[in-house]
């Protein structure tokens, strides 16, 4: 458990798979995403069975949960680990409308920034960021992230093309 003032991160547990399917299943989460079809039941289990080895799935989930409810409120994952170059990319869920702009996502994106470097002893984060996710944007460069470049019309939405801006945290 990673414990910072107002959120802590955990380990995903199987019982968080009816809440991973409800979160990993609601479109409107699938228009910052690359998802393009439901899960399964299934698939979330067996992916929760192999989630805490980062080496073999070059990823790691944690649950989001409020300090003082203990309720999961979302997702922080690194992904695309690759320990040698000592990187990994980061994406992060608030799943509720009404727990988002309370500060909870950039302790979270802090406490796994802390993680990154200290534990994993990676030199950098990165991310990809669609350029009308402006509260995205305020996210990653209140915490330090650089965009350091942008890919255009690289995502089809509602028949809209939009730009993504490549984002990287130095550790």
């Amino acid at each position: 458990m990673i414990t910072g003032e107002n959120v802590f991160l955990r380990q995903v547990d199987p019982s968080d798979a009816t809440l991973l399917l409800l979160w990993e299943n609601n479109p409107e989460n699938w228009k910052v995403s690359e998802t393009e079809a439901p899960f399964s039941l299934q698939e979330i289990q067996d992916y929760i069975a192999t989630a805490s080895n980062i080496r073999a799935n070059k990823q790691l989930r944690l649950i989001i949960c409020k300090t003082d409810s203990k309720k999961a409120i979302g997702t922080i994952d690194l992904f695309d680990v690759d320990f040698k170059n000592k990187r990994a990319g980061v994406g992060i869920l608030i799943s509720n409308k009404n727990e988002r702009q309370k500060g909870f996502a950039s302790e979270a994106l802090e406490l796994i920034s802390k993680y990154a470097s200290t534990i994993l002893n990676f030199k950098q984060l990165h991310c990809l960021v669609q350029s009308d996710n402006l509260n995205s944007v305020s996210l990653f460069e209140k915490q330090g992230f650089i965009k350091t470049g942008e890919r255009k019309r690289w995502y089809y939405n509602n028949g809209k093309e939009l730009d993504v801006y490549f984002y990287q945290k130095f550790l």
